[in-house]
């Protein structure tokens, strides 16, 4: 997919089937890829630790039918530094964010 330098790249759920180290690998590897090339990356995830760590913004679904319930401007994506991905994880402001995005999704009707 980035042989042809895409402006815009669609992944849904590339790291799902992955463990845990592989997928935080991957999520480091991809994160490179676009510090390096500025492509827009439009990402699927149920992961919200990876769409935190990934994710300029992240957009928050509710389920059937999906619609848009909240957007929200991450950070971590975009910092230039010192990347490692476990102390960023860890943070206070990481955790947080995450916190904040599940209580969104906890506090939506779920149609099982």
């Amino acid at each position: 997919a980035l042989c042809n330098e895409p402006k815009l790249l669609l992944m849904d759920e590339p790291f799902g089937a992955l463990d845990a180290l592989t997928r935080e690998k991957m999520q480091e590897e991809l994160h490179s890829v676009w510090k390096r090339n500025g492509m827009t990356i439009l990402f699927i995830t149920h992961s919200v630790e990876e769409a935190v760590y990934l994710g300029t913004d992240v957009v928050v679904m509710s389920p059937r039918p999906g619609r848009i319930v909240e957007k929200i401007k991450c950070p971590f994506a975009a910092k230039d530094g010192e990347r490692d991905i476990r102390s960023i994880k860890s943070s206070q402001e990481f955790v947080k964010m995450r916190e904040q995005i599940l209580s969104l999704i906890w506090g939506m009707p779920h149609n099982n």
